[in-house]
């Protein structure tokens, strides 16, 4: 990777001539804050395209589609596992395409499949092949990640790295639980006049519109690419693919991608899961739902953004501490009240028999993401920190894109296991990446402190 560094600072036209964040005669705040504003504004965007499935899934057989528990996890995990892997993809884009190109083009991407879900749940006989291709399609909003992050990285120094990906992360993570609060909200009306367009849809005798919840974020998508062509600018970094590889010889690479699995994946998979989750476990499709009030029947579509939007929260909090105190010790923490809470959920979870078994449930998984939150900021402010510059981009990205496959492994695993056991499954795996963090990073003259 080479940086061009001339005298003088030049931020006249598209490309920032002599950037340098850690010389502050060769960085502008300015410049650096606003690209990460409008980066973060699409970044929030792409996360609710990501998230669409999850906010439609619980809703597709109650507006006459017929699809099975399996088939409904697969459909909610189809954007995890695209999301993966197009993040491989985009984790090498920022040398290559530059922050203004990367961001506005990636932006326009979001219509796609927000037009495409849009017109797919107006018709109940849409075949299951296209939902999951339309779902394969909503990982573009996921797989941004790993080229907008190491791209806002070249435009702050070390010493705030920790607080504006912090930021970036955390918010742009907002995505998933605005779109899951959101889209249960818009359905339940006509939305930019164009609600004598389309057939409405009746659930058990209310109308609802579940199409909304595709539609409602096109002028903001809009928005964000005029914004980022207008006023985003490049940082002359390059890199050819070989230089770009080498991070796989760096064993903090791999390690930072197991623990990261452990943060990111799980925040990820089962905010992607939590709706099924509740409604299988505890709502409409358990074995007691003929025993459960009305309003325990739709749990799921209720209480499925509250994990996300707490982990989210925490995520952007937590990046000024990590400034402070270092990111190991946050990520060791997260750990730890991962593993507590995860335990505590499979308790509850294999005692659901009456509709108070929930709640505990539910504080529990709160308190699950409460510790993301914490793991993912942490994990965030270390790798710039561990890494040599020229390759902390580049983990950054690679280890994004592990993270993303979260929402698929836990769509896959619970299609395959019993639930109570995958819980106590990612209970063993927690304590693997928290031994993890602590041996080489967080204890007292750690090999990597960071």
């Amino acid at each position: 990777m080479k940086r061009h560094h001339v005298t003088q600072l030049n931020t006249k036209g598209v490309v920032l001539q002599g950037w340098d964040p850690e010389d502050p005669e060769h960085w502008d705040s300015k410049i650096a804050w606003r690209t990460l504003w409008i980066t973060t504004f699409s970044m929030i965007i792409g996360f609710c395209v990501w998230y669409l499935v999850s906010a439609i899934a619980p809703l597709l057989n109650r507006i006459g589609f017929d699809l099975s528990a399996g088939q409904l996890y697969w459909l909610a995990s189809i954007p995890g596992l695209a999301g993966g892997l197009i993040r491989l993809i985009y984790m090498f884009l920022p040398p290559i395409l530059g922050t203004r190109k990367l961001v506005g083009i990636s932006s326009g991407l979001f219509l796609i499949p927000m037009f495409g879900w849009f017109l797919a749940v107006q018709d109940s006989s849409t075949p299951y092949w296209w939902l999951l291709t339309l779902a394969a399609l909503t990982g573009i909003g996921g797989g941004v990640f790993s080229g907008y992050m190491p791209s806002t990285g070249y435009f702050f120094p070390k010493a705030k790295s920790g607080t504006a990906l912090g930021i970036q992360a955390g918010i742009g993570n907002l995505g998933v639980s605005i779109i899951q609060f959101m889209g249960p909200w818009v359905m339940g009306f006509g939305l930019l006049g164009i609600g004598f367009l389309t057939p409405q849809r009746t659930i058990e005798g209310t109308t609802v519109f579940v199409h909304n919840a595709a539609i409602v974020l096109v002028p903001w998508t809009i928005l964000a690419a005029v914004l980022s062509f207008l006023f985003l600018k490049d940082v002359p970094v390059t890199a050819n693919f070989r230089q770009q590889i080498d991070i796989f010889g760096n064993k903090n690479t791999w390690i930072l991608s197991i623990i990261y699995l452990m943060t990111f994946g799980a925040f990820a998979g089962f905010a992607a899961q939590f709706g099924l989750i509740i409604n299988n476990n505890f709502g409409i499709a358990s074995p007691m739902a003929e025993t459960y009030p009305a309003e325990m029947l739709h749990a799921g579509a209720t209480f499925a953004f509250l994990g996300p939007l707490i982990g989210a929260l925490v995520r952007a909090a937590w990046g000024p501490l990590c400034d402070r105190f270092g990111g190991a010790i946050w990520t060791f923490v997260g750990g730890i009240g991962m593993t507590i809470a995860t335990a505590a959920a499979a308790i509850f979870l294999s005692r659901a028999e009456t509709p108070d078994d929930f709640w505990p449930f539910l504080w529990s998984m709160l308190a699950l993401f409460f510790f993301t939150g914490l793991g993912n900021a942490g994990t965030f402010k270390q790798m710039p920190m561990i890494l040599p510059k020229r390759q902390a981009g580049g983990v950054i990205g690679w280890t994004g894109a592990i993270g993303a496959f979260g929402p698929f492994i836990v769509g896959v695993l619970l299609s395959f296991t019993p639930t109570v056991a995958f819980f106590w499954g990612c209970v063993v795996f927690f304590i693997i990446a928290t031994a993890l963090t602590w041996i080489y990073y967080a204890r007292p003259n750690a090999p990597f402190p960071g």
